[in-house]
């Protein structure tokens, strides 16, 4: 996996201060124990950054077609300041990958611009599990890093 530009810069970096921020976590089900590693690396991350235990709510659901429901629930109570989408959707042999992939994208997005809640959005889409469990570490702690970036970067526009 070649490494990303993720364009840090010294905003960015002022931006993760992750203190009193309150933070919703969806996780898919499908796919656990790789799920599960993107929940801990992420709710590792957002300690690392400040956000305490006591402000991170997790919420599990089936899979990555119902993260946007759940979302949009969390989102309508104005409780948090930014919100996580985790899953994983590894491709099959049918066309199932793409509308699901798709299709929960496509959900986390409308939320987040429904709402004006900032989502990271780390729905893995993969070709197949050595894929996943080679991002996953990575892809939950950046996940914490963009909810809190863009949790403070709201505030600060709004």
């Amino acid at each position: 996996m070649q490494a990303a530009n993720k364009g840090a810069d010294a905003q960015a970096a002022a931006r993760l201060d992750g203190d009193d921020l309150r933070i919703g976590i969806v996780q898919a089900r499908f796919n656990l124990e790789l799920t599960d590693a993107l929940l801990e690396a992420c709710r590792a991350e957002l300690r690392a950054l400040g956000v305490v235990d006591k402000h991170i709510r997790h919420v599990s659901v089936p899979g990555a077609l119902e993260v946007p429901l759940a979302l949009a629930a969390l989102a309508d109570g104005n409780h948090y300041d930014a919100l996580i989408a985790i899953g994983c959707i590894v491709r099959g042999e049918t066309y199932h990958f793409e509308l699901v992939a798709n299709e929960s994208g496509a959900g986390v997005s409308r939320v987040a611009l429904d709402h004006q809640v900032p989502i990271a959005n780390a729905i893995l889409t993969v070709e197949n599990v050595e894929q996943a469990w080679a991002r996953a570490a990575e892809k939950g702690r950046d996940a914490a890093r963009v909810a809190v970036e863009m949790a403070n970067l709201m505030d600060e526009l709004l």
